[in-house]
């Protein structure tokens, strides 16, 4: 799928492939367009295409067809250090043999600024990631976590308007990943920079964008906000790749304006929402969110969806309790319930029904 490109893109790929033999492209005629303070991030499995794209527009990979385009002015020509990107990495990527003040002065003297404006650059940028006190040490004597905050700095030290981030936090434990997380964002917004980040994380990927561009094969399968990304996928990959998800296989019985009746593998019938499916006797997956599952019947709408279910696992997790079931032959179908006084805690081998509501059970393709 495309973005439309707009007279307002900033960031712009027009009709964009990528070989390495002449043969496989590892990038499909990739149309996407971005407004200028944007955060947008390429997320997918490994060899998706998604960091072919970010070296792309890095200029460190040349495109074999197709337009890249900053400010509206073609950049497929340009080498790496005359786009005045900026850019973030996972191994940092830092001078061990400079202090971090003179890693972020690199590339201002590159630039041939003069002495005092380097200074003052390199203390307003060390103060935005809170290192103003580090300037003075070595990478070596920083932690992971200062040092990913060093180089942010010096992606941001001569101020570009684009940075474009390659898993910047895949080397960081999770509690400081997950700070990390809101430290870019904060940063990103406050200065009003357009930010391009790749990851294979979908929880970064959903915290951080204002928009998500989900990669298979080389394609964009769907580009949205995360809200949508997630509510609304678009085909069975996405539903799968984003956020835990339910699946049930059958074939269309019946379509009606917003509403389909799927015959499961299993003999069932349930409604849903027709979304990647067009004829009746078409194959079709269904996908529920686990969170949208119920098992209180009083709290669905008459018109709600019930099943038989038996409990196979129920397991503690803090703030929720998340339980398998057996399915209509599905002994992998989740529902995760919150942690409160009144919820049901379920024993193993206790048959319950469940419940949704057809809006939230979306019949997409088979593959």
């Amino acid at each position: 799928m495309a973005n439309a490109a707009t007279e307002t893109a900033f960031v712009e790929f027009e009709r964009v492939q990528k070989s390495y033999d002449g043969e496989t492209l590892v990038v499909k005629d990739l149309n996407l367009s971005m407004p200028k303070g944007e955060f947008l991030t390429m997320l997918g499995p490994s060899g998706s295409g998604k960091t072919t794209c970010l070296m792309m527009l890095a200029g460190f990979e040349t495109a074999t067809h197709g337009a890249i385009r900053l400010n509206g002015t073609s950049i497929n020509q340009i080498p790496p250090h005359k786009r005045g990107i900026g850019m973030v990495f996972q191994n940092y990527a830092l001078f061990p043999h400079m202090t971090v003040a003179e890693n972020l002065s690199f590339p201002l003297e590159v630039r041939k600024l003069g002495r005092d404006q380097r200074e003052a650059k390199v203390k307003r940028a060390l103060d935005m990631v809170q290192m103003g006190a580090f300037g003075g040490r070595r990478p070596a004597q920083l932690s992971g976590g200062q040092q990913q905050r060093v180089a942010l700095a010096r992606a941001l030290v001569f101020e570009p308007e684009l940075v474009l981030m390659d898993e910047p936090l895949g080397a960081l434990d999770k509690q400081l990943r997950e700070h990390m997380q809101f430290e870019i964002k904060r940063i990103a917004d406050n200065l009003g920079i357009t930010v391009v980040y790749v990851t294979h994380d979908q929880t970064e990927a959903l915290t951080m964008s204002d928009r998500v561009a989900v990669f298979n094969d080389g394609m964009i399968q769907q580009l949205a906000p995360p809200d949508q990304l997630y509510e609304a996928p678009e085909n069975s990959f996405v539903a799968q790749f984003i956020g835990e998800n339910n699946t049930m296989t059958g074939v269309v019985k019946e379509i009606a304006g917003g509403t389909c009746v799927v015959r499961l593998d299993s003999g069932d019938e349930i409604d849903a929402k027709p979304v990647n499916v067009s004829r009746v006797g078409e194959r079709t997956k269904v996908s529920i969110r686990p969170e949208r599952v119920e098992i209180n019947m009083a709290r669905l709408r008459a018109d709600a969806h019930t099943l038989k279910a038996e409990v196979l696992e129920f397991i503690y997790m803090g703030d929720i309790f998340r339980t398998r079931l057996r399915v209509a032959g599905n002994d992998d179908f989740i529902i995760k319930t919150r942690n409160a006084p009144d919820q049901i805690r379920l024993a193993p081998g206790t048959m319950i029904d469940i419940g949704w509501l057809p809006e939230d059970c979306r019949a997409l393709d088979a593959n």
